[in-house]
């Protein structure tokens, strides 16, 4: 019987940290997941060399690496970096062309430069900004896993997200998204593995389904 382990890094959204990952449960008997946590980007970093960066972290050859909204644009960036037996984004984009309007729209004006990200670093500012504004309820269950307030990442994330500029899809992504989010639509993703109701957060509230599609991927040669 094979009772090899598949080592999983998760790579959590913008501004999150390993607690956006609580309800996520993979297998003991076959699974050890890792979270990689946020590094400080270097004065004006590219997203390539932040990624190597981030990718330095991964040290299993043939792991699985799964990131989350910005991280798994991030998560991609990184997989130039590794020899990955499986790569997987949720709720998160392919290219630049699965991107909602208003970030376009922010990419071309260059507005996101004028965020005032000092005030964002308060917890329900930054809540709505990485969510958009929702319900009192869903924000509040949010809020509580947006742990990294540095001003230098969030201006770096921000313009690295609004100003991804990938234009082909990776051959080798996986990518599950939800019907309802409102972050990144659903009528902008293509081939994608879609969560029915799933939201922007479905990550806390569809956990077990997501969790299954997680392993239903791996274990798929």
């Amino acid at each position: 019987m094979n009772t090899r382990t598949t080592h999983v890094y998760l790579v959590p959204g913008l501004a999150a940290d390993k607690e956006i990952f609580k309800n996520i449960q993979l297998p003991v008997s076959h699974y050890t997941t890792h979270v990689i946590s946020w590094l400080i980007p270097y004065r004006q970093e590219t997203i390539s060399d932040y990624a190597a960066r981030m990718a330095a972290l991964v040290t299993h050859d043939n792991a699985v690496l799964v990131g989350v909204s910005f991280g798994g644009v991030v998560a991609q960036e990184m997989s130039f970096f590794l020899k990955l037996k499986k790569l997987i984004i949720i709720s998160s984009v392919k290219t630049k062309f699965e991107l909602p309007m208003r970030f376009k729209i922010a990419q071309k004006t260059r507005a996101y430069k004028l965020l005032p990200t000092g005030v964002l670093l308060k917890s329900e500012n930054l809540t709505k900004y990485a969510l958009g504004p929702r319900s009192k309820k869903r924000l509040k269950i949010y809020q509580e896993f947006l742990h990294i307030r540095d001003k230098r990442y969030l201006d770096w994330a921000i313009k690295n997200m609004i100003d991804w500029r990938r234009t082909q899809v990776l051959s080798n992504v996986y990518h599950i998204h939800g019907d309802n989010d409102v972050v990144f639509p659903i009528h902008n993703v293509k081939d994608a593995i879609i969560i029915p109701g799933g939201t922007h957060i479905m990550l806390l509230n569809k956990a077990v389904l997501i969790s299954q599609k997680l392993v239903d991927i791996i274990a798929d040669n």
